[in-house]
């Protein structure tokens, strides 16, 4: 818990805060990766995702623990961790970038809003800066954010052994799915 307090602070301490702003945060929001392959495909999901979305600024972060994607074999969960993203050394993937046209958004009108989001996505210690779009749902009492894009393992120095390489795809699909409330 103590932890998630810390992390709590440096995600609002990162978003420049100002005192007319209005942010948004989680502490369990869930990212779902899927992998299509010949052999068999391959599904993971994290709920213990972290996220904040402050409205003035349009700044959006998130962070989350490698080891908390869930599979359904114990075994893919194992060579995940320990050798394909070795989350003993990189424990974390995080992203921090901007909503675009947030001025535009009137988060007091409940909607459904489509939007980019641009920044960095940071896996295994590699950043890559990606441009997505998604969907932004105004609530009266919350903001639900969802995305779906494609991300290369290679391109965040994921190597796949060669024995694996039949098994796992080239690109994966990941799925991002928050809900937001006010702080």
């Amino acid at each position: 818990m103590k932890n998630r307090a810390i992390l709590v602070a440096c995600l609002l301490a990162c978003m420049h805060l100002s005192a007319s702003s209005q942010v948004y945060l989680t502490r369990n929001g869930t990212i779902r990766f899927f992998s299509e392959a010949p052999l068999e495909n391959i599904e993971a999901l994290n709920r213990q995702v972290m996220s904040a979305l402050n409205t003035e600024t349009g700044e959006f972060v998130f962070r989350l623990p490698m080891r908390s994607f869930a599979f359904d074999k114990a075994l893919m969960q194992e060579h995940f961790n320990d050798n394909f993203v070795e989350s003993h050394k990189y424990p974390n993937a995080t992203f921090q970038g901007v909503m675009e046209g947030i001025g535009d958004i009137d988060f007091d009108r409940p909607g459904e809003i489509s939007v980019v989001v641009e920044g960095e996505l940071t896996i295994k210690d590699v950043s890559k800066n990606i441009r997505e779009s998604g969907t932004l749902h105004i609530h009266e009492d919350h903001l639900h954010a969802s995305a779906e894009f494609i991300i290369a393992p290679e391109d965040y120095n994921i190597r796949i052994p060669t024995r694996y390489a039949r098994n796992i795809a080239r690109e994966i699909e990941v799925f991002v799915d928050v809900n937001l409330r006010p702080q």
